[in-house]
C-alpha cells in the first residue's frame, strides 16, 4: 500500500473525529491492511462463504455499458462481463482474459505502432459453458461503431480494423501510428460481449433488447439470476469461472436506490451490506456511522471531479425536439465565455470542499486532476472574485434590474441548474446559487433521482445526457493513468443528439477543431513528457481557456466494507469492483 493510502485513511479519522484511542486506531489500520492482503487460502471452495451484500444508493437501470456512460451501470456489469485487460489499485494494467498484456518489447504491438494483437486466455467459458474466442472480441466492435448510439466510440478512435487472426488471437489495427493502443477493451467501460446472446440486438434494436440488457452472458466471476432496473439485481457464483476455488461467494444481492446516508449506515452502523460505494457524505456524518464499529471507511484519490458543465446549446422547452439542446441552437447567453466565466469566479472552492469534503477532497480547477504528468497548473479559480465576476457581467452588457437580477435585451439571466439528488450536492447548489445571487444571476435548482440521472433512457427527459438545463452538476472518471480517451469524448461530433438516441459522450456539446487537431497529435504522441504537455493543454482549453466545464472539487473515492469483509482493495483507477472474485468472509 503506497503512503498517499495511508495519508488519506489517517487524515479521514483522525478529521472525522472518530473517538479511538490510538491502539483502536492501529488496530483499524491493520484491520484495513489484513482486507488488502489477498491470500488464497482464504478460500476454501467456489461458494463455501454464502452471501455477499453490496448496495450502490445510485441504483444500475441497465448492465450494457455500451447503452450507458453512467458509474453505476459499468461497475455493476463489470462482475459479469469483462475486457481483456483492466487496471489495479496502482493504475498498472493486467491480463483478464488475454495471456498478458501486449507491448513493443513482447512483439504485441508492431513496431509501426499500427497494430495491437491480443491472445486470449486458452479455454475460458461464457457462463453458458460455451467458448469464450476472438469472434465474441470482433462481435463487440462492431456492435458499438455498427451505427451511431454506443457510448464508448471515444474507446475505439482510430480503429480501422479488428479481424480474428485465430480463435484465441485479435488484431486490432488504427490509422495512424498509436503509442496508447490500450482504449479498446481495456478497462471496465469496453468489456466483451457474448456473440451468441447480442447478434441479434444490433444498430436500432439495441435498445429493444431487454432480455439481453438486463442479463448479459458473462465472463466474470458472477452470474445475473434478476435483475429489477433502479432497484436490486441478484446474482450467483458463475459455475464456469476461470478460477475453479472462485468466488468465495455463492450469491450476491446488489441493492440500488436511496441515499449515500442509508447507504453508510447500512454497513457501518447496521451490518446489513457488506460493502457501499461512493459515500459522498459531510465528514461528520461518515464519523458517526464510523464510530458504531461495525465497518470502516476506505478512501483514495484518483481521477474523480465534482463540476459544473456549462451547456452550449438552448434547451428552451420552447424549441422541437429535434432541435432543444444540440448544436442546432446555441445556447442565448452561456455561449458567451464572458457569462461562463463570471459564473466561475464567484464561486469559492475552497469553501464549497472544506463543506463537503473535507480531507476526502481538493479544491481545483482541473478536469483531469492526475496523475501527476496530466495535471496542469491550472489555479487561477481557486480564488473567489465577486466583484470582479459582477464587472465581466457588466462588460458582456448585462445590467442589474431593480430586482437584482440582471437583464439584457430584454432577457433575464437566468439559470436552471441540476444534478442528481444528494445531500452534498444540494449544499452545493445551495452555496453556488446564493454566489451567483450576489453577482446578479437568477438561478433555480432542480435535483433528479440519480438512477434516472446517470441513466441511459433515451426516453427520459431526466438524464444527465440530454441536458434539459443550463448547468449541471456531477462527476466521472475515467480508467486507467492515461486520460486519451478520456478527454477525446470532447471532439466535435461526439455530442449526445437525437441522431444518436442521446448516446454521445461530449455533454456540452463542444467543439472546436483546433482542440480535435490537439487531440489527434497526442493520438500519434510517444513521448510520456510531450504526452503530458499536450493533455495538460487539452485539459486547459476545457477549463480556464473556455471555461466550458468549470471544475469544483477534486474527490477523494470514500466506500465503506464490513468488517466480516476479506479481500477488498479500493481502486480508483478502474470499477470499485475490479477484485470482487477476491472477497471472502473473514470468520
Amino acid at each position: 500500500m503506497g503512503t498517499a493510502f495511508w495519508f488519506i485513511l489517517t487524515r479521514l479519522l483522525t478529521t472525522l473525529k472518530i473517538k479511538e484511542n490510538k491502539m483502536k486506531i492501529k488496530s483499524l489500520a491493520l484491520g484495513v491492511a489484513g482486507a488488502l492482503a489477498l491470500g488464497s487460502s482464504a478460500f476454501a471452495e467456489r461458494g463455501s462463504d454464502g452471501n455477499v451484500g453490496i448496495i450502490y444508493w445510485q441504483a444500475p437501470s441497465i448492465l450494457n455499458p455500451y447503452l450507458s456512460g453512467g458509474t453505476k451501470d459499468i461497475e455493476s456489469s463489470s462482475m459479469v462481463i469483462e475486457a481483456l485487460a483492466g487496471y489495479d489499485n496502482n493504475g498498472a494494467m493486467f491480463p483478464r482474459l488475454a495471456t498478458e498484456v501486449p507491448t513493443v518489447g513482447n512483439g504485441g504491438i508492431s513496431s509501426d505502432l499500427k497494430s495491437i494483437t491480443w491472445n486470449l486466455k486458452p479455454g475460458i467459458m461464457w457462463s453458458d459453458g460455451t467458448a469464450f474466442t476472438s469472434a465474441d472480441v470482433l462481435f463487440t466492435y462492431d456492435y458499438c461503431m455498427g451505427e451511431p448510439g454506443c457510448y464508448q466510440e471515444a474507446k475505439f478512435e482510430g480503429v480501422t480494423n479488428i479481424e480474428a487472426l485465430n480463435d484465441l488471437t485479435v488484431k486490432i489495427s488504427f490509422a495512424d501510428p498509436t503509442p496508447n493502443p490500450y482504449g479498446p477493451f481495456v478497462g471496465s467501460q469496453t468489456p466483451i460481449l457474448q456473440q451468441a446472446q447480442f447478434e441479434n440486438c444490433t444498430g436500432t434494436r439495441r435498445q429493444e433488447c431487454t432480455e439481453e440488457n438486463f442479463g448479459p452472458i458473462g465472463t466474470g466471476a458472477f452470474v445475473v439470476t434478476e435483475f429489477r432496473p433502479n432497484d436490486v439485481i441478484q446474482l450467483k457464483a458463475n459455475e464456469n469461472y476461470r478460477d475453479s476455488s472462485k468466488p468465495a461467494f455463492a450469491t450476491m444481492v446488489f441493492k440500488g436506490g436511496g441515499d449515500a446516508a442509508a447507504a453508510g449506515r447500512a454497513v457501518m452502523e447496521t451490518g446489513e451490506y457488506d460493502y457501499g460505494w461512493n459515500l459522498q457524505l459531510a465528514p461528520e456524518v461518515i464519523s458517526q456511522m464510523a464510530s458504531a464499529g461495525k465497518g470502516q471507511p476506505l478512501a483514495a484519490f484518483g481521477t474523480a471531479v465534482e463540476r459544473l458543465e456549462m451547456n452550449m446549446t438552448d434547451p428552451s422547452s420552447s424549441l422541437d425536439a429535434d432541435t432543444r439542446s444540440t448544436r442546432k441552437a446555441l445556447h442565448p447567453f452561456l455561449s458567451d465565455i464572458r457569462v461562463r466565466k463570471a459564473l466561475s469566479m464567484a464561486i469559492d472552492r475552497t469553501l464549497l470542499t472544506e463543506i463537503g469534503y473535507g480531507v476526502a477532497g481538493k479544491p481545483t480547477c482541473n478536469l483531469v486532476p492526475g496523475p501527476e504528468l496530466y495535471a496542469s497548473d491550472n489555479t487561477e479559480c481557486l480564488t473567489q472574485d465577486i466583484d470582479g465576476a459582477k464587472a465581466l457581467l457588466e462588460e458582456a452588457g448585462w445590467k442589474e434590474g431593480g430586482d437584482g437580477v440582471r437583464t439584457k435585451d430584454g432577457m433575464r439571466l437566468s439559470v436552471l441548474y441540476q444534478t442528481s439528488t444528494n445531500a452534498v450536492r444540494q449544499d452545493y447548489q445551495a452555496l453556488i446559487k446564493e454566489w451567483w445571487t450576489q453577482i446578479g444571476v437568477e438561478t433555480e435548482l432542480r435535483n433528479l433521482n440519480a438512477s434516472v440521472f446517470f441513466g441511459g433512457d433515451p426516453a427520459s427527459p431526466d438524464t444527465y445526457q440530454k441536458f434539459y438545463a443550463d448547468i449541471e452538476m456531477y462527476t466521472n472518471i475515467f480508467d486507467g493513468t492515461d486520460p486519451q480517451a478520456y478527454l477525446s469524448a470532447y471532439r466535435c461530433g461526439n455530442e449526445p443528439s437525437p441522431e444518436n438516441s442521446w448516446a454521445g459522450e461530449n455533454i456540452n456539446r463542444y467543439c472546436d477543431p483546433a482542440y480535435d487537431k490537439l487531440l489527434d497529435e497526442l493520438k500519434m504522441t510517444a513521448d510520456l513528457e510531450k504526452r503530458g504537455e499536450i493533455g495538460r493543454k487539452l485539459n486547459d482549453m476545457l477549463t480556464k481557456d473556455s471555461y466550458t466545464i468549470v471544475p469544483l472539487t477534486w474527490r477523494g473515492r470514500v466506500s465503506a466494507r464490513s468488517n466480516s469483509l476479506g479481500g477488498v482493495i479500493l481502486n480508483t483507477w478502474d470499477t470499485e469492483l475490479w477484485n470482487v472474485q477476491d472477497w471472502y468472509r473473514i470468520d
